[in-house]
């Protein structure tokens, strides 16, 4: 029964999805890099977006 529970819970687990944001990331604690390495993830973000609404 345990190990059925445990399969379960692995099985939801591997079906999440990820929404790709860090949700560990904070904007107090950021320091030049992290801010740099935002922006330039938003930029990604949005050329992906892009891309994906065009094909």
């Amino acid at each position: 029964m345990a190990k059925e529970l445990n399969q379960q819970s692995v099985q939801r687990f591997k079906n999440q999805k990820s929404d790709g944001l860090d949700i560990e990331f904070s904007q107090e604690l950021a320091d030049h890099d992290d801010l740099e390495a935002q922006q330039r993830s938003q930029a990604a973000d949005k050329r992906a977006k892009q891309k994906r609404n065009t094909h």
